[in-house]
């Protein structure tokens, strides 16, 4: 079954993205391009490439407007997908980790999982609608795969 992209009339870039796409004269191109490749769901492939993860990048911006990287980590599962909408996470920050005072709900959040061996990453954007003790919910705004081209590995 072919994944359709992107279905909504506006685009599927911020306004700082579309800024830069102007200013480089690619905003035809590059809206051409993220209409076919972002979707507003987790295809399955995303689905079951998160569960296998033992960690994942977190984005989050604090009420100042301040973004933060973080990591989560656990056991592959603690990343699940019940439907291709929504997204669970079953972890906590680490301790001292700036996702323990953004982390709230209503607040957009992005993720990066990335596959070493493979070279594989995939980013989903969303929104966390709920938290509990053991983790937090995030409902699915965006998901697209990134190029491998700059994951570099070696045994050497």
């Amino acid at each position: 079954m072919a994944n359709p992209g992107w279905s909504h009339p506006e685009s599927p870039f911020h306004a700082g993205e579309l800024a830069i796409q102007a200013r480089l004269g690619a905003q035809e191109r590059m809206d051409k391009q993220g209409r076919r490749v972002i979707r507003e769901y987790l295809p399955d492939q995303f689905r079951q490439f998160f569960t296998q993860l033992p960690y994942v990048i977190v984005g989050t911006v604090d009420g100042a407007g301040n973004p933060w990287a973080s990591i989560l980590v656990g056991e592959p599962g603690f990343l699940s997908s019940p439907s291709d909408r929504i997204f669970k996470v079953t972890a906590k920050p680490l301790f001292g980790d700036p996702l323990i005072i953004t982390l709230v709900n209503g607040i957009d959040i992005g993720f990066l999982g990335i596959e070493l061996h493979t070279r594989r990453r995939n980013r989903l954007n969303g929104t966390v609608t709920a938290t509990h003790a053991d983790g937090f919910d995030v409902e699915v705004g965006q998901s697209f795969g990134n190029c491998p081209q700059y994951i570099h590995w070696s045994l050497d």
